[in-house]
């Protein structure tokens, strides 16, 4: 199934694990082949960062594998 990214801002991102990361805020794209890179999230209050790069806005940079949108939560796989 297809999506926009703007269907998926807003969402709350978690791991397939059940981890809930935070709110999906951008997604950084591959202007060469429109691939998305990685999803920049707004990190849940009580997740422990430390393991995540973040950005200079202090969002998480999460690199993933597959993401699929199940209601109103982005569940992602994210490379190790």
């Amino acid at each position: 199934m297809r999506k926009f990214v703007t269907e998926l801002r807003g969402k709350t991102a978690m791991t397939d694990d059940g981890v809930i990361l935070g709110t999906i805020d951008n997604f950084v794209i591959d202007t060469d082949s429109g691939d998305i890179k990685h999803v920049l999230v707004v990190p849940a209050d009580d997740l422990e960062t430390r393991e995540f790069q973040k950005d200079a806005q202090g969002r998480l940079i999460l690199p993933f594998q597959s993401m699929r949108s199940v209601r109103d939560v982005v569940v992602m796989t994210l490379k190790k």
